[in-house]
């Protein structure tokens, strides 16, 4: 732990770090302040008590960075964005002009990223809907008037965009990605109330169940660093050459493939998916036809979150999305004819589509441990606390994959910028 605390305090000493990590806990502030404004036509008391009662409500209110539950002017958090930046990247393979964008350096990250940002804004208004209407069955908006839902579509939308805005002027004048330091922020902003919530209702043997439950959250962040930082290192030599009477080339270094590429991306998208059933039998249950009431009934009998349907539908889906976001980030063909232009190549193995089906090979096998642990880790909690009764720390899994992610990330990032400064300091600049 010092060492991993230790970039963080030599930051403070540098005059530009300390300006960026001050910015970012502004930022930050700005965000938390706006989680706690309701919007208006909303009996936010029926709303934390239904969130109380339903860990589906409690998962889903992670990923929106903890503001769903007080329905402030942001609950919708960064979903909307997040859903159109994994749009975005699949429509980059399928369509060739966005693929050739994405090749054209920082000109291209930019067009990339604006429409990324025009995707979020119908995203975040179908979202709304769907939330308010969600909402609407269970009588927690009280003003139903056309208007007042007009107001709460238009407020989550516009509170989307200011999130959004906000995690970009991180990433530009902060440090650290600011989109996932909002989400670690309100995951962080929770667990206070989780553990009082808790504590609250914790006897001799629920005492006994948190420790367990303490002690397997230690196991799961000691193996989310292993597997974070786990790579695989493939050796690609370089040809030896002969220019001008002398001998170059001939140096051999590592290419690294992590194990799990994708990240938290994957349970991110499974989450998206693995509440639908459970959204829509809470629809169709409320409605007038009993047939749709039958199809709603079953929807919330058997994708419960304690179900064996749920879970295991949400752990394939990880698996699944683990595979497939890795596919789409690591291109296997593409890397082997950069290595290929580069004069290098792996030993044993042929140049171009022989080294890329080896790449291929290898990450293949790699990524399945990887996946597998992502889902172990999104649905362990659930199986924890049906063995220990400790239902209000049953999303701890998946916030400790966010929390200690976002904290090695942004602990590199301070200590390149470490490095970097130390560097141009050598040089005299």
């Amino acid at each position: 732990m010092p060492e991993l605390l230790s970039p963080i305090i030599n930051s403070f000493r540098i005059r530009e770090l300390r300006q960026k990590i001050l910015i970012t806990a502004a930022i930050i502030v700005i965000f938390r302040i706006a989680a706690h404004i309701p919007v208006g036509g909303v009996n936010v008391a029926a709303l934390q008590q239904l969130f109380q009662g339903s860990q589906l409500l409690g998962l889903l209110d992670i990923f929106s960075g903890g503001t769903l539950a007080n329905f402030s002017i942001v609950s919708l958090g960064l979903n909307p964005y997040i859903n159109a930046s994994i749009i975005v990247q699949l429509l980059t393979m399928v369509f060739p002009s966005l693929e050739a964008l994405s090749k054209e350096g920082e000109y291209g990250r930019q067009k990339i990223n604006q429409y990324t940002r025009y995707l979020t804004v119908p995203l975040a208004i179908v979202q709304s809907i769907g939330m308010v209407t969600l909402l609407k069955s269970q009588g927690i908006v009280i003003d139903v008037t056309p208007i007042n839902i007009l107001t709460i579509i238009v407020t989550m939308t516009a509170g989307t965009i200011f999130v959004m805005w906000l995690g970009e002027l991180i990433s530009e004048y902060g440090i650290g990605n600011g989109i996932s330091l909002l989400i670690f922020a309100g995951i962080v902003a929770r667990t206070p109330v989780a553990l009082a919530q808790t504590a609250s209702v914790a006897d001799a043997q629920q005492i006994l169940h948190i420790l367990i439950f303490a002690a397997l959250a230690l196991v799961v962040t000691a193996g989310i660093v292993f597997i974070n930082e786990a790579r695989r290192q493939v050796l690609v030599q370089y040809a030896r050459r002969f220019l001008g009477g002398r001998e170059v080339g001939g140096a051999s270094t590592y290419l690294p493939l992590r194990i799990n590429q994708a990240g938290v991306i994957p349970i991110i998208f499974a989450v998206s998916l693995v509440l639908i059933p459970s959204f829509a039998g809470q629809y169709l249950s409320q409605l007038p036809q009993p047939a749709l009431q039958n199809i709603g009934r079953w929807f919330l009998t058997y994708f419960q979150v304690r179900s064996l349907a749920y879970n295991a539908a949400y752990f394939l889906l990880v698996i699944g999305f683990t595979y497939f976001y890795t596919a789409v980030i690591f291109n296997p063909t593409k890397i082997a004819d950069e290595i290929k232009k580069a004069g290098a190549f792996i030993p044993g193995v042929r140049p171009g589509a022989t080294t890329a089906s080896y790449l291929n090979y290898i990450l293949t096998r790699i990524t399945l441990a990887g996946a597998i642990f992502l889902g172990i880790v999104a649905i362990l909690p659930t199986i924890v606390s049906d063995m220990t009764g400790v239902t209000t720390l049953a999303i701890g899994g998946t916030s400790i994959l966010i929390v200690v992610s976002v904290i090695l990330d942004t602990a590199k990032q301070f200590e390149s910028k470490l490095v970097e400064r130390n560097y141009d300091s050598f040089l005299g600049r």
